[in-house]
């Protein structure tokens, strides 16, 4: 994905935000940022720990950036030393782009009422969901009155996913905080949105347990007949972030080809592509 080319412009010039949650070339999080960067954005990154910045520290450098941060956003110190970095670097704030999740791996296989456990439930919602809202606050403290800011969450907050689980529970309290971050900030103009992104092949889908079929079936059954392309979660990011995205906030907007749309797919290919 490093190596893919993104459309170039102006979109973003003069514009400066916080990417948080880039693990490796792959993640979603990343295609966002190169994105950005190809309109014109000057980023910032966090990342937590020596493993981490290995892999996005090469990252930063190739879009220009030299600001990483070390942030573990369950850490009230490090979340404060990072808006005051960002403060004292910048000033003020664009963007903030959030793509922050985490439950245990044994949270994630099996009967949800079986194997989520209170400490997985509470780290689940603290990592995914809260974290979103205390960086949206702690943003907002420096952000330009026209703002934005987006989270990345997917159609199991909505929908039963096999082996989801506790993060389906954690990406629908990060939707309604989406909501209501919106409705706070919106009189002075920061917009808030959710962008419901179809599997892609990251690290944090790797997680999930019947990865395999998931992708499968969702080639099969979405509209487009096809799983999602990083690229077009990048340019949804970009609209919402830019002045394109003007008077939209408090969505879910959902970029999967088409699947959340479709009750039931048509039998032949979706036979095909389960045979596989």
């Amino acid at each position: 994905m490093a190596d893919q080319a993104f459309p170039t412009g102006t979109l973003m010039a003069g514009k400066r935000g916080l990417i948080m949650g880039v693990a490796n070339k792959n993640s979603i999080a990343w295609a966002i940022a190169q994105q950005l960067a190809a309109q014109g954005a000057e980023l910032a990154f966090t990342y937590q720990g020596e493993k981490l910045l290995r892999r996005v520290k090469p990252l930063a450098e190739s879009v220009g950036s030299d600001t990483l941060l070390d942030c573990d956003v369950t850490n009230d110190d490090q979340m404060d030393a990072t808006f005051a970095a960002l403060e004292s670097k910048w000033g003020k704030l664009d963007f903030l782009v959030h793509a922050i999740a985490f439950a245990g791996k044994d949270q994630l296989a099996g009967s949800f009422i079986d194997q989520t456990t209170r400490e997985g439930f509470k780290s689940a919602l603290d990592i995914s969901a809260y974290s979103f809202v205390d960086a949206g606050r702690r943003a907002a403290a420096i952000m330009n009155d026209d703002g934005a800011m987006i989270t990345l969450t997917y159609l199991g907050s909505e929908r039963v996913i096999p082996n989801y689980n506790v993060m389906g529970v954690a990406k629908a309290a990060l939707e309604a905080c989406t909501r209501y971050m919106a409705a706070d900030l919106g009189p002075r103009g920061i917009r808030v949105n959710a962008i419901s992104a179809g599997p892609i092949k990251t690290l944090a889908a790797a997680g999930i347990g019947s990865g395999r079929h998931m992708f499968r079936f969702n080639k099969a059954a979405s509209a487009m007949q096809d799983n999602t392309d990083s690229k077009g979660v990048a340019g949804a990011a970009l609209y919402l972030l830019s002045d394109l995205g003007l008077s939209c906030t408090g969505e879910t907007h959902h970029v999967d080809g088409g699947f959340h749309a479709i009750g039931m797919p048509q039998e032949g290919p979706l036979r095909e592509s389960l045979a596989e």
